[in-house]
């Protein structure tokens, strides 16, 4: 249930599939209580942590460092806070930069990424990069397929070829009428949050649910809870508890279908939350002028045909 003023209070309402399917439990993860998969020879350590269909990459990096990658489809990479320069390096692509936070868009083949100064980078990955899976901390999660989760499908390719692109998120002001600021490749839709100063106002929450799809949470300024209600099925034994889960930045929450849910900050300062999803949602896309680069990467044809 959104506000009134919530953009999101216009989007069609999910209604949850009655099954007796097995519901995932929320998993949190501090990234920084973990011990990092890869620590780099100058000191640059990363974490991974996946959904059904993606793995995330947060590295905490040197400056300098090259983060190289090679692989047949195109990643995500994320700058998550202002203050660096995220330079990219393609074998065919050439080169390409991102100033201060935003998204940026990897075609597949030889690629290097590296900032200017000791800073945070995400790098998002579809489930066909299978090497990367064993270094998942929770790897063991999805040994079997969540039978909730829609597999990967991914959306049409870019209309006007394979490109490196990058999107400053300083180039799309915050505004009231849109949720956020949402960019999509073929296989992600990424959500940068508004950033807020404070907590939330725990009488203006935002439960709700996805029938069908993970929610993955980042989290990278400020203490945050996930509220999460798991909904009954016929089994008693799938019956679970509420679930309150406090973290703290960074962290990442990956929130299953279809459970009940809803964010709240805790405590001054900042806070900043990166919603991500695989593949990208339909509902966000149908809504006009919400996802910042719909006119590169299109919808699927059936979905722009019906409507939804």
């Amino acid at each position: 249930m959104y506000s009134s003023t919530d953009p999101r209070a216009a989007l069609p309402t999910a209604t949850a599939t009655r099954s007796d399917e097995p519901i995932a439990a929320l998993e949190t993860y501090e990234l920084l209580t973990l011990p990092p998969a890869e620590v780099s020879e100058r000191g640059s350590r990363t974490w991974f942590v996946r959904g059904q269909n993606f793995v995330l990459a947060f590295t905490r990096a040197v400056a300098g460092d090259a983060l190289r990658r090679s692989q047949q489809h195109e990643y995500v990479i994320v700058a998550p806070q202002d203050g660096q320069i995220v330079a990219i390096e393609h074998g065919g692509a050439g080169q390409a930069s991102l100033r201060d936070s935003g998204v940026a868009i990897v075609p597949g083949g030889d690629s290097t990424v590296t900032l200017d100064v000791d800073a945070d980078v995400v790098r998002l990955f579809d489930v066909r990069a299978d090497d990367l899976l064993p270094l998942c901390h929770n790897a063991d999660s999805y040994r079997e397929p969540h039978p909730r989760v829609a597999p990967l499908v991914p959306w049409p390719d870019p209309v006007d070829g394979q490109r490196i692109r990058t999107y400053r998120n300083a180039d799309h002001p915050i505004d009231p009428s849109r949720f956020g600021r949402i960019f999509r490749s073929s296989a992600f839709m990424v959500n940068f949050g508004d950033p807020k100063d404070g907590p939330r106002n725990p009488d203006r929450l935002s439960p709700h649910h996805h029938d069908d799809f993970e929610q993955c949470s980042l989290t990278v300024a400020g203490d945050y809870v996930h509220h999460v209600r798991t909904p009954w099925t016929s089994k008693r034994s799938q019956w679970r508890p509420d679930e309150h889960a406090e973290v703290a930045s960074p962290a990442v929450a990956i929130i299953p279908p279809p459970t009940e849910h809803t964010s709240q900050a805790l405590g001054e300062g900042r806070h900043q939350l990166i919603d991500i999803f695989s593949p990208p949602r339909a509902d966000f896309s149908a809504k006009p002028g919400w996802v910042r680069n719909a006119d590169e990467y299109p919808a699927p044809t059936e979905m722009v045909t019906t409507g939804a």
